[in-house]
């Protein structure tokens, strides 16, 4: 490693524990000297502790070959939600019944721009509110929604629209992001043209691994953008292990879930991985395991 990139390194580094500091710092901003001394609580009096969700990406082959068996494992390994991506051919009072049997949430669907447009809408709603899901999160978008700036303007403009008419159900909308977001397009980050001009219902599901992989640091993008990460998506990233584990690469996550807890309103952490060392099944569940042993998440 040269010189230079280790600077370089040392000055991302620094950003982010920086960031963290101040993120904490205003959270505390406005407490009392009492208050700023002991950590936030709920209003049972404990500290409000974030849920660990699995989007079921992660064990996409299990979920094909036996859904039912699939949910039952992820439950038994601690996660307290899962977050879909596709349905498996199941009605949504089935998908409910397997959730409530195991008691897990469903924290957000991964849904494709088609599902939330004209008549499709009304049926997306029902389907997520008989699942027990208010967050509508669209993975990935076709080149005519974001080929050039005037796309992502156009793109955030739909979305503010999808957001007022999704608020009248007590759902949320929002985006999650790939590399691509992060490559500059006429002078601007796409992921800035976008969440610069959406409104604050539309949610910022920032994905760590995946920002990291499109060239930056993915922990000032929670500050620049408060409130915003509502659902996010643990995912590591390393540069000499592919297939590292949550907890075994490069992210600093504490400080990332100091950002989240402190000007992030983040309701859910949902983790994500998608490179096996082992197989998938074991490779959540070890991921959720680093995360309880070493602290990584509060």
């Amino acid at each position: 490693m040269s010189s230079n990139e280790r600077k370089s390194i040392s000055r991302r580094a620094l950003l982010t524990k920086s960031l963290a500091a101040a993120a904490v710092m205003a959270s505390t901003a406005n407490a009392t000297p009492a208050e700023q001394t002991r950590p936030r609580q709920s209003a049972t009096g404990r500290r409000r502790r974030i849920p660990i969700g699995l989007q079921l990406y992660s064990v996409r082959d299990d979920c094909q070959k036996n859904l039912p068996g699939t949910i039952e494992a992820v439950a038994k390994m601690g996660y307290q939600g899962v977050e879909f991506a596709g349905y498996y051919g199941r009605n949504a009072k089935d998908l409910r019944k397997l959730l409530d049997d195991n008691g897990l949430k469903c924290c957000g669907t991964h849904t494709g721009i088609d599902t939330l447009l004209g008549d499709n809408l009304a049926k997306t709603i029902e389907y997520n509110k008989t699942i027990g899901n208010k967050y509508l999160i669209v993975p990935g978008l076709p080149g005519k929604y974001n080929s050039s700036h005037q796309a992502w303007l156009d793109t955030a403009k739909l979305f503010n629209e999808l957001a007022e008419k999704v608020k009248a159900d007590g759902m949320l909308v929002g985006y999650h992001n790939h590399s691509t977001e992060f490559k500059p397009m006429d002078g601007e980050m796409p992921w800035d043209t976008f969440y610069g001009n959406t409104s604050k219902n539309v949610v910022m599901q920032l994905d760590v691994g995946n920002a990291i992989h499109g060239g930056v640091d993915p922990l000032p993008y929670i500050y620049r953008y408060p409130g915003r990460a509502i659902t996010v998506h643990v995912k590591e990233f390393s540069k000499k292990d592919d297939k590292a584990l949550i907890g075994e690469g490069d992210v600093n996550w504490q400080a990332f879930s100091a950002l989240c807890r402190a000007v992030g309103a983040t309701e859910w952490y949902i983790i994500e991985h998608e490179t096996y060392a082992y197989p998938p099944l074991e490779c959540v569940e070890k991921c959720l395991k680093n995360v309880r042993e070493k602290r990584l998440l509060y």
